[in-house]
């Protein structure tokens, strides 16, 4: 398992070693000691989801204000184009978002912190999207930023789709407007 540096420093695309032969593959999705070494800490997860989507659905941009989630995230079945905007107000990098392809295929997975909204676009006909969380859910500290906001200049790969989004995704905040972190 290695760590590649994005433009933002502490998100990370975490790329697993897979062994693979005419049988199948195997890899190692989750070592605690490992990932601790490419974190820089120790990180406590207490939470797996896994969600399903189809082609065109978008989630997020999501976060919880208060329980901060941290998220290992990643795709086993499908393609997503996955998204993080920092909203860490200290720092250098606040309001900058990343983006890259996450698939069952390149097998990548992207280490988000506590501090950002995140949120994917499904570009499979269907996508199986597994994260793990620092943090429990809370809905009542979950909060949406707009999904297209041009402050954000997130370059969602629409292909001139209008993304099928839940309501409060598409009534999120401008980040002009959203509760961020100190």
């Amino acid at each position: 398992m290695k760590a590649v540096p994005t433009s933002i420093p502490d998100v990370l695309v975490i790329e697993p070693a897979v062994f693979g032969d005419a049988r199948g593959f195997f890899y190692e999705s989750w070592n605690r000691r490992r990932f601790s070494e490419l974190v820089g800490r120790d990180v406590d997860f207490v939470q797996d989801n896994h969600s399903m989507s189809a082609r065109g659905v978008l989630r997020g941009l999501h976060y919880q204000l208060r329980q901060a989630q941290g998220k290992l995230v990643r795709v086993a079945a499908g393609e997503v184009y996955d998204v993080v905007v920092d909203l860490r107000r200290s720092s250098p990098t606040f309001g900058r978002s990343f983006g890259l392809s996450l698939s069952a295929e390149n097998r990548r997975m992207l280490w988000v912190p506590e501090g950002f909204a995140h949120g994917f676009l499904v570009l499979s006909e269907t996508a199986e999207f597994l994260y793990k969380t620092t943090d429990y859910y809370a809905p009542e500290h979950e909060r949406s930023l707009l999904w297209n906001d041009p402050a954000l200049g997130i370059e969602w790969p629409l292909e001139g789709r209008e993304p099928v989004l839940k309501p409060k995704d598409a009534s999120g905040t401008p980040l002009a407007q959203a509760e961020t972190f100190a």
